[in-house]
């Protein structure tokens, strides 16, 4: 049974330790699951979560509010056992996020569906030539009669080649910069959307690059007002970028769970590897490490639940310790491992392919430090 005693922080209140536990119980009967067909697998995933109940906390209609707690243990969990579910869960919760936090009505009918798990939903941000810096945007949205055409190119979307539905970004001119986009809702179906490349990566998810030629989307996919895209984006991410390094807590935990039934059963010179004391020292690196992310991370989360209007730098502090404490407590995982530890196919070689990723989507580390930096600054 792994450690559970952080669900007697303060942080928590009694629905989320029933929760946390319900879950574990839930992910222990049905993950992991085969990853041989990426997308069979992500498609399957979203169907089982919907159908458990759990999409439920991925989005929030509009008599309701995202709780970041749930959605951070939420995350966790499924990490810990399956990094792939722990993927789907987080696109229908990212890939929504401006609809659950802006969307009319009529645009949460979308939500309905990506919360029961009949829908899929993608998060379309990310440019050729724009990362980390949203403000250069280059894809357009230019009125014409009947609606909006959107022109340009996204790469790096998160189930892309599959969703049923994007939040897309453009660039509306309202003002130069990021005060000139605007957020579309744009069903998968739309004429005009090519799905030009899918995106092979060490830790095999579903990514692709889009292409919008000519697209023409009706007025009412406009989601808030036109110029509030940066606005809309960084509030969803927000919310999101804790739980991100909620994802990477999981993994940690599993990588520490590894590393301690390995050190215990591996014998060297007589002895337990757990006996060594330069084995305990790593192992108690790794716990460290673990708590102090868990810490940020919930601290972030319930300072949001707590009624914060923004969490940037406790998210951007939570999302840079947690997921990169976890690249340095998996990689130890490895190599108390030896040999097994890169062996493909093993559970620590998968979360050390798995964990990489983390540092650089949402928001790459270096973009966190400036993000605190500017705060501490400030």
């Amino acid at each position: 049974m792994p450690d559970q005693s952080f669900l007697d922080w303060p942080f928590f209140e009694p629905r989320h330790r029933e929760l946390a536990l319900a879950l574990n119980g839930w992910c222990g009967a049905h993950l992991p699951v085969d990853h041989g067909d990426v997308d069979t697998a992500c498609r399957g995933l979203v169907a089982m979560l919907g159908a458990g109940g759990w999409l439920k906390h991925s989005g929030a209609a509009a008599d309701e509010r995202l709780d970041v707690r749930t959605l951070c243990l939420i995350r966790e969990t499924l990490a810990r056992h399956d990094g792939l579910a722990d993927f789907a869960f987080a696109m229908q919760g990212l890939g929504m996020g401006a609809v659950s936090l802006f969307g009319t009505p009529g645009q949460q009918a979308w939500l309905e569906r990506t919360r029961a798990g009949t829908a899929i939903a993608a998060f379309a941000l990310t440019e050729p030539g724009s990362g980390s810096d949203v403000a250069a945007t280059a894809t357009s949205a230019k009125r014409v009669a009947g609606g909006w055409q959107i022109d340009g190119e996204k790469t790096w979307i998160s189930n892309g080649g599959i969703a049923d539905v994007y939040v897309l970004f453009a660039r509306t001119g309202e003002a130069p910069g990021a005060r000139g986009l605007s957020a579309f809702l744009m069903p998968a179906a739309t004429p005009g959307l090519e799905i030009v490349e899918r995106l092979e990566v060490v830790a095999p998810h579903p990514l692709a690059t889009l292409r919008m030629n000519g697209m023409v989307l009706p007025e009412d996919a406009l989601i808030g007002t036109p110029g509030e895209g940066f606005k809309l984006a960084m509030s969803v991410l927000d919310v999101f970028r804790s739980t991100v390094g909620a994802a990477a807590l999981g993994l940690a935990r599993r990588a520490l769970d590894e590393a301690l039934a390995r050190v215990k059963s591996r014998r060297i010179q007589g002895q337990a590897l757990a006996e060594l004391q330069m084995v305990q020292g790593h192992l108690a690196d790794m716990a460290l490490k673990i708590d102090a992310a868990a810490l940020l991370v919930y601290r972030a989360a319930w300072t949001k639940d707590t009624g914060a209007a923004r969490i940037t730098r406790e998210a951007a502090m939570a999302k840079l310790y947690a997921t990169e404490a976890a690249q340095e407590v998996i990689d130890m995982s490895v190599q108390l491992h030896g040999g097994d530890g890169v062996r493909h196919g093993s559970t620590v070689e998968a979360l050390y392919r798995e964990i990489r990723a983390l540092r650089i989507y949402e928001g790459a580390s270096d973009v966190q430090r400036v993000v605190i930096a500017r705060s501490v600054l400030a």
